[in-house]
């Protein structure tokens, strides 16, 4: 969400941003609904002011014992010009937060300008790409193949987009997200948090999922929202907080089911489990203020890459172009694993900063030391990491020519001392 003010005083600089991201030109329009919306107001508060004026006039006349049945009409016609100039100034502040509401947040400056994933730029990468003596397989031949990873049985009770995993698969993905979850708090600062994963739509308004992605949620028919990523109720903590300064930097983690319907993902990744209905995350949350948010970015970056580190998989980093960011973000490193069964980088993190376009629509503000003005806090999330698909990363980057997998050194006491996962006998 932008500032309305700050739109009519920079309305170049505004389209300027838009145009980066290959949006057309708002500010006209924008102002326009503004100024219809000022000119009700103002033409409200006047009528108010004429009628407190008439209403004088009515007890003097009654006092001189004269006639006031004129002034009487004037009162009442004034009273519904006044309504009918509150009901206009209502509807065009409704149609000036439904237009701003939709429009994606403004990049950075130092974005790199392009139309999409293509113009993206490296900006390094970590680890030595496995070499091996036999053509490696996919995830989902490798987990089919050890018996651990059932995509038949998972459509028969749900539909495609689901996976059943058992036995040591299955422990293998939740020894990550322990391993992920501990790492970030234990080492990297962040506060564990166990949030809903079902909130509403004030909830899915303020991180800016609503109204522009409802068609890539799930909903359920009393009303609710399953999350789509745990930032949603945990950027939502300091929802219509005034917090002192002190307070800041916030730094919140959690591991969470996610639930997206990948509408816009027809005929993508159909095989496998890199685009699934539903997967488990961990997410990190940070609000700062905002002359500390880009710093911030980067230490929540960093913090997505030790993850990978740990785990001894080759990644690389990129800033995304403009038209390749997300909704809320004014800046966006992407954080690429290498996948051998696919011989590419596949994304597994992906790290913003919003700056105050989130706060704004949350109403999350801060307050200075000595300070009386109230300013907007800036919020960042990223993820550290996506679980089922550091899996598959795993998978694919220690499998054996016998299709074992080879378990990370740092994930073995998660295992209870599991090093190798073997096809299971019959």
């Amino acid at each position: 969400m932008f500032d309305i003010k700050w739109i009519r005083e920079n309305p170049d600089e505004f389209d300027a941003g838009l145009a980066k991201r290959g949006v057309e030109s708002h500010a006209a329009m924008l102002i326009a609904l503004d100024e219809k919306r000022r000119s009700a107001q103002a033409r409200a508060q006047e009528i108010q002011t004429e009628r407190n004026a008439l209403s004088k006039q009515i007890g003097r006349a009654k006092a001189k014992g004269e006639d006031a049945s004129g002034i009487l009409t004037q009162v009442s016609q004034s009273k519904t010009a006044q309504a009918e100039a509150e009901t206009e100034h209502a509807q065009a502040s409704a149609d000036l937060e439904l237009v701003l509401s939709a429009i994606p947040n403004i990049p950075f400056d130092d974005v790199p300008v392009g139309k999409d994933e293509a113009d993206n730029v490296e900006v390094r990468t970590w680890g030595t790409l496995p070499k091996f003596n036999f053509q490696p397989r996919e995830h989902f031949e490798l987990g089919e193949s050890l018996g651990l990873m059932d995509f038949e049985t998972a459509a028969k009770l749900s539909g495609s987009r689901f996976v059943l995993l058992s036995g040591a698969l299955a422990r293998l993905e939740r020894a990550l997200g322990n391993f992920m979850l501990n790492v970030q708090t234990d080492e990297h600062g962040y506060t564990e948090v166990n949030p809903p994963a079902l909130v509403n739509d004030a909830t899915m308004y303020g991180t800016g999922q609503l109204p522009k992605f409802g068609p890539d949620l799930f909903k359920t028919e009393d009303g609710y929202w399953l999350i789509p990523t745990a930032e949603v109720p945990l950027t939502n903590i300091v929802a219509g907080h005034i917090l002192d300064e002190d307070y800041l930097p916030r730094r919140y983690t959690a591991l969470t089911w996610c639930f997206r319907s990948e509408a816009g993902a027809a005929g993508r990744d159909t095989r496998g489990m890199i685009r699934q209905h539903q997967f488990s995350k961990v997410e990190m949350v940070s609000i700062t203020k905002p002359e500390h948010s880009d710093a911030e970015l980067k230490r929540m970056t960093e913090c997505a890459e030790d993850i990978l580190k740990r785990l001894q998989l080759p990644f690389r980093t990129v800033v995304l172009a403009t038209g390749d960011m997300g909704f809320g973000a004014r800046k966006t490193f992407d954080i690429e694993v290498w996948l051998p069964g696919q011989n590419a980088y596949r994304e597994i993190s992906s790290c913003s900063n919003c700056g105050d376009f989130q706060a704004r629509r949350m109403k999350a503000r801060y307050r200075e030391k000595g300070e009386k003005e109230l300013k907007f806090v800036h919020t960042l999330n990223g993820s550290g990491l996506a679980v089922g698909r550091t899996l598959i990363a795993v998978m694919e980057n220690y499998q054996q020519v016998d299709g074992s997998i080879v378990v990370p050194d740092v994930l073995i006491p998660y295992m209870g001392g599991l090093d190798v996962l073997s096809p299971v006998e019959g």
